[in-house]
């Protein structure tokens, strides 16, 4: 809580007065971040080299990303760090909402550590077992649920894009809900997550997003204004989004084309769920379906492959899933195929923003 400590000298220099400010605090969460990672991330990038922590390329895989092989993984090791530490330093400590989401990040980083421990240090390439890597998902997820659903000062009313009125108490059934959200935010992201910054920056968009409908539901004049739930002390979430943001392009810096980096699952897998958390505590769960639209459509490619592959007994919808793979095969540069699907994700995020007003 470096903020406090600084703001403790505001009498003597009036200036630090600013330190209160919640945008001030943002900003510099998200600097923050960012430089942690920017900084670490060098260091890092050699140790992983030195540890021979390389990504594994599977044989059934676009044949152009067998030159990936070797390339260190497990990023998620300093980004997570450079997440946690802006949050302590600029967010107020005391919220519990910060908390919750923080024990997202470090658990479902902890499943991922796990699963990528496994498939790389200790060659298993198989890692966690589906089984396993699920269980622990929905564990966390729930637990996080649970804490949401006690706490006073959240309710368990849906908020449905463009229906100002349609807010439905879901009861008891908010706590499935929110587990499907966290876990499949999760997930989706770990689908988009197989060219040199694909999901990085969609992820730094999407944030950026929710950076803005936090503070938005946690202002009580401007909530009322744009008849979105108030929710007393969400804004605090916008100092969680802005250093997941600010690390997120740190770490862009090393994993844009060509990538000397891969986020690993210790990396996709936590920053999915903090997505997915975000989402439910901002009361926007749904709308995460088009902020996020990039990813769900990653998710459901591979879902209606497998389905389509088992009904039709071999024949395939798409030439390979994910369906970023479907466009590499079918003759787009990988960078086309990235700075694409970063300009889609970009223009969803911007269609979101329209809910605020089309209610």
């Amino acid at each position: 809580m470096l903020y406090k400590l600084i703001y403790l000298f505001h009498t003597d220099i009036s200036w630090l007065n600013v330190f209160r400010y919640l945008t001030f605090r943002t900003v510099l969460s998200t600097l923050t971040a960012l430089m942690i990672c920017f900084i670490m991330s060098g260091w890092a990038i050699k140790r992983l080299k030195a540890m021979q922590v390389g990504q594994y390329i599977r044989d059934d895989g676009p044949p152009t990303h067998k030159s990936k092989e070797g390339t260190p993984t497990m990023g998620g090791v300093f980004v997570l760090p450079s997440i946690l530490v802006s949050v302590l330093f600029w967010a107020e400590l005391h919220n519990i909402y910060v908390w919750i989401v923080m024990f997202v990040m470090l658990s479902f980083g902890g499943i991922g550590f796990a699963d990528d421990y496994l498939k790389i240090i200790r060659k298993n390439s198989k890692g966690l077992s589906m089984t396993w890597k699920f269980s622990l998902q929905i564990l966390a997820a729930f637990i996080a649920a649970v804490a949401l659903h006690i706490y006073p000062g959240f309710d368990s009313h849906l908020t449905i894009p463009f229906f100002k009125t349609a807010v439905p108490d879901l009861g008891l059934g908010y706590i499935p809900l929110a587990i499907f959200v966290i876990v499949g935010a999760s997930n989706a992201v770990n689908l988009t997550d197989g060219l040199d910054g694909l999901a990085i920056s969609p992820l730094v968009v999407a944030f950026g997003s929710y950076l803005v409908f936090s503070y938005l539901a946690g202002h009580i004049k401007i909530a009322t204004y744009l008849q979105i739930p108030y929710i007393s002390g969400v804004g605090e979430i916008s100092v969680v989004c802005g250093a997941v943001a600010g690390a997120g392009l740190g770490f862009l810096w090393f994993n844009t084309y060509p990538a000397e980096v891969f986020m690993g699952d210790v990396g996709s897998l936590s920053l999915g769920a903090v997505l997915g958390t975000v989402a439910v505590i901002t009361k926007q769960e749904l709308l995460l379906i088009l902020v996020g639209g990039l990813f769900v459509f990653e998710a459901l490619s591979v879902i209606f492959q497998v389905a389509y592959f088992k009904f039709t007994g071999g024949q395939r919808i798409f030439r390979m899933a994910p369906i970023h793979h479907h466009f590499e095969l079918k003759g787009w540069p990988e960078p086309k195929v990235i700075v694409r699907f970063w300009i889609i994700a970009i223009i969803l995020a911007l269609l979101s923003f329209s809910t605020l007003k089309l209610r």
